[in-house]
C-alpha cells in the first residue's frame, strides 16, 4: 500500500509561537476569562469592531423578557351538578352523631352549673310553697329534675335529633339532584389564594 498524499510539512522544524504564546493570549498566572458575544458597559462586540453600547443592550434585554410585574389571580367558575345521596347520608349522620354528644355534654354542664348556684333549691323551694297545702308538701322540683333524669331526656331528644338530620339530608340530596335536573345546580366561582 502506498501513501499518495505526497510529502507534507515536518512538524518538527516549527519555530512559531505556540497556542499558549500567541497574541492577546490570557496570561498564565491570572483565571482564564472566555471571549464575551457582548461587551459589558458599551466595549466592542467580541473584540472585533461594531460597538454595541451598554444602554441598547440592556433595551434589547429588557424587551425580550415578558414578566409581569402583578401576579394574576387565577378563578374558575364550577357548578354542583349531582349530590351523592349515601355519601350525604353517611357524612350527615356522623355530623348529627356529635352534635347529639355535644347536646348531652352541654346539657349536663348547665345542670352542674345551676345546681352549684342554687338555682333548683331556690326555685323549688317557691314552687313547693305555691302547690303546698297543710296536708301535702307540694311539688318537689329538685327530685324531679335530677341529673339522671336530665340526662336521660337529654339522650332520648339527641337520638331523635339524629335519625331526623340524617333523614332529611339525605331527603334534601333527593330534592337537589332532581332540581340540579332542571336548572343545572348550584354554580361556584373559586379564586386561587395569594
Amino acid at each position: 500500500m502506498t501513501d499518495t498524499r505526497g510529502q507534507g510539512p515536518s512538524y518538527d522544524t516549527y519555530n512559531g509561537p505556540l497556542p499558549g504564546e500567541r497574541a492577546g493570549a490570557q496570561p498564565q498566572g491570572g483565571p482564564y476569562h472566555p471571549p464575551q458575544a457582548y461587551a459589558a458597559g458599551g466595549g466592542t462586540q467580541g473584540g472585533q469592531g461594531g460597538t454595541l453600547g451598554g444602554q441598547n443592550a440592556a433595551a434589547m434585554r429588557k424587551a425580550r423578557t415578558g414578566a409581569r410585574t402583578t401576579p394574576r389571580t387565577r378563578k374558575a367558575r364550577l357548578r354542583v351538578a349531582k349530590a351523592d345521596p349515601w355519601s350525604v347520608m353517611k357524612v350527615s349522620f356522623l355530623l348529627s352523631i356529635a352534635l347529639g354528644i355535644c347536646t348531652v355534654v352541654a346539657a349536663a354542664v348547665l345542670w352542674m352549673v345551676m345546681d352549684a348556684m342554687g338555682v333548683f333549691s331556690t326555685v323549688g323551694g317557691t314552687i313547693s310553697e305555691a302547690t303546698g297545702s297543710n296536708e301535702s308538701n307540694g311539688f318537689d322540683l329538685q327530685s324531679f329534675l335530677s341529673l339522671p333524669r336530665v340526662l336521660m331526656f337529654t339522650s332520648v331528644i339527641a337520638v331523635i335529633d339524629v335519625v331526623l338530620m340524617t333523614a332529611l339530608a339525605t331527603l334534601g340530596a333527593f330534592i337537589y339532584n332532581l332540581s340540579a335536573g332542571f336548572v343545572g345546580g348550584v354554580e361556584l366561582t373559586l379564586a386561587e389564594d395569594e
